[in-house]
């Protein structure tokens, strides 16, 4: 298979994932968050660093440095748009107008990169590197969210300790 056609395989694969996880979100709004919900995620994403056993997938340092760097710098995005509020005494990710043109903008950044960078870097480590940048992203958007649940659940609990009660005229 020729380095182009696998390059274009993976973007639409890429598109593909990426039009997914965007669905997966919006759908993830319309139920009570939890912090299984939260924690998974990143647990299961962690299996991808298996990749870099096979040694063509292993990017180099400036490559893994860059890729991190892009990756954090990504999830301030997230963080900034990823609320929680509390509806029906549960917690719900509140959905973020901006969030959908967020998810679009990093996955047309991504094959934006790949095309450009693509015909420099082989397909592997450039697959290396994407996970690395999506791990980094997904790291501090979900502690952040963590702490943001537990907060919320802080004062679900409080809220359910003293309830408002109508006083009758």
């Amino acid at each position: 298979m020729t380095d182009s056609l696998l390059l274009m395989i993976t973007t639409i694969g890429a598109l593909f994932m990426g039009t997914m996880a965007m669905i997966i979100r919006l759908k993830a709004t319309k139920k009570p968050a939890t912090v299984k919900k939260i924690i998974l995620p990143p647990l299961f994403m962690s299996t991808g660093f298996l990749m870099f056993l096979y040694e063509p997938t292993i990017p180099t340092t400036i490559e893994v440095v860059f890729a991190l760097l892009v990756g954090f710098g990504f999830s301030f995005l997230l963080i900034r748009t990823s609320k929680f509020e509390i509806k029906e005494n549960k917690i719900y990710l509140k959905r973020s107008k901006a969030f959908i043109f967020i998810l679009t903008g990093l996955l047309l950044l991504r094959v934006a990169f790949k095309i450009i960078i693509g015909d420099s870097i082989s397909v592997e480590e450039l697959g290396g590197m994407f996970f690395l940048l999506a791990y980094a992203m997904i790291i501090p958007w979900r502690v952040m969210m963590y702490r943001q649940f537990k907060e919320v659940e802080a004062q679900l609990k409080k809220q359910a300790k003293n309830p408002i009660v109508p006083v009758e005229t």
